[in-house]
């Protein structure tokens, strides 16, 4: 049984007329007579009865009306749905994210990428950003955003293996707890000098926030009088709110560390910024849901050229 002899009965059973159905599909009556036919041969049974009026489906066929209806209907759903994976507005994607660029612009990212492809549905995970580079590397994701204190040096290094998608810059704050509303606005980098600084722990693998620190601190003569290391930078927002330390962070668009009830400050002079990257594997062959996540990134994109 093809489906087109099921599209064909269907259409002269509604129809009611062999000239009818015929006008309907673009096809002339003598090879619609013959499918028909065909089709009653192979099920054994007869689906329509010929009268004065035109044509009724017997109980046989109104049977197979009623199932074909269905059928057809699936396989139409089936055929927009994977037009919709090819359009990329369906499919599934795997983002592994830092949480620094979770906090504000991924939610900013998804809210503009479910408005274009609602059927796209995009998974998230957290590891820091040599693990999620990794996973990347390793196809356990699709794609992987992250934060570097030197886009140029990392593009480089990466070139061949990665495409490197230039998100925008990430501002540098003075992260400081609770109640400190008295602190200057922008807040001096001497503010730091002697204080107790927390900050992550640094790897050369993918250069971020600590070299950031570092270089900024080492350029302006700031000693810290003791340095807290922790893992990532979410578990640095802890010890700043219980008042143990102060610390430099990532705000992107300076709307993300808002949510964690710290006081926050411009730094002056101010660091140089570090950069968002979203990476997907050069040697892939990209899926059209990849494309259209790409495509969304460059719209939110802070126009600032890399």
């Amino acid at each position: 049984m093809e489906l087109r002899h099921l599209r064909y009965f269907a259409a002269v059973a509604e129809a009611g007329s062999l000239t009818a159905a015929a006008e309907r599909l673009h096809m002339s009556q003598p090879p619609l007579s013959v499918a028909i036919a065909k089709l009653e041969a192979e099920l054994g049974v007869t689906l329509l009865e010929r009268t004065s009026r035109g044509v009724e489906p017997t109980s046989a066929g109104r049977f197979l009306l009623d199932q074909s209806s269905r059928v057809l209907g699936e396989v139409d759903e089936m055929v927009a749905s994977l037009g919709r994976f090819g359009a990329g507005t369906a499919g599934v994607l795997t983002l592994a994210a830092v949480p620094a660029l979770l906090w504000h612009r991924i939610p900013t990212l998804l809210r503009a990428h479910a408005a274009a492809a609602p059927d796209v549905e995009v998974r998230l995970i957290d590891p820091p950003p040599w693990t999620a580079i990794d996973m990347l590397q390793q196809r356990r994701v699709d794609a992987a955003a992250i934060l570097v204190a030197d886009a140029r040096r990392f593009a480089s290094r990466h070139r061949g293996q990665l495409e490197v998608i230039d998100w925008g810059e990430v501002p540098l704050v003075a992260a400081l707890p609770p109640g400190a509303d008295d602190a200057p606005d922008p807040l001096p980098l001497a503010t730091f000098d002697g204080a107790t600084v927390v900050m992550p722990r640094g790897t050369a693998a993918v250069p971020s926030l600590p070299e950031a620190i570092d270089a900024t601190f080492r350029r302006h003569g700031i000693v810290p009088g003791r340095v807290r290391t922790v893992e990532t930078i979410q578990t640095s927002v802890p010890l700043v709110e219980a008042g143990l330390a102060r610390a430099v962070l990532p705000d992107p668009d300076l709307a993300s560390l808002a949510r964690f009830g710290l006081t926050l400050r411009r730094i002056t002079p101010e660091p140089s910024p570090l950069r968002a990257l979203l990476l997907v594997r050069a040697d892939a062959r990209r899926e059209p849901a990849l494309d259209q996540l790409i495509r969304h990134v460059a719209g939110t994109t802070p126009s600032d050229p890399m």
